[in-house]
């Protein structure tokens, strides 16, 4: 039997020295990106949660490679993902200083075409495939937030500003 991590008593959380340095809106937004990944909504993301995710992005990982990255994170030993131990994770992937290849691994994932530009249609495909529903304003206004150069697209610098503006 897992135990796992209830989201709306988040009093019950322990601090983690990594996760003690994030803002309460970093915090809120982790928080978002946790449930499009703990699709049962239990708590926990596991290896099939987490393959789920990552195939809906593209990529292709092994079960081996699931594991791996769970046990990355994996403090209590309890072969999932809770919300401190996710917190944790993302704190450290931001703390990262070889995040320029990561960025442009997460723009590829976004420009399907490899045009070198986001449309507002590619943002939506991969924002539904994330299990984010949007509609077209919503779309439109993450467009016009990174659109810097006014084109109605995102291009590579646009989203670094974005994604380094977080």
């Amino acid at each position: 039997m897992l135990i796992c991590c209830d989201l709306h008593h988040p009093r019950q959380y322990s601090p983690r020295a990594m996760a003690d340095q994030l803002t309460d809106d970093q915090i809120s937004e982790f928080k978002e990106a946790f449930s499009l990944f703990d699709k049962d909504g239990d708590g926990c993301i596991t290896t099939k949660e987490l393959g789920t995710v990552m195939r809906s992005l593209g990529q292709n990982p092994t079960e081996a490679e699931l594991q791996d990255m769970i046990n990355e994170v994996d403090v209590d030993g309890n072969g999932t993902i809770d919300f401190p131990e996710f917190l944790n994770l993302m704190a450290r992937k931001m703390k990262d200083t070889d995040s320029e290849e990561e960025l442009k691994e997460a723009f590829r994932v976004f420009d399907k075409d490899q045009n070198g530009f986001i449309s507002a249609a590619e943002l939506r495909h991969v924002m539904t495939n994330l299990g984010e529903k949007l509609t077209d304003e919503e779309v439109d206004e993450m467009i016009r937030e990174a659109d810097v150069d006014g084109d109605g697209q995102i291009n590579y610098d646009e989203f670094v500003k974005v994604m380094m503006a977080k």
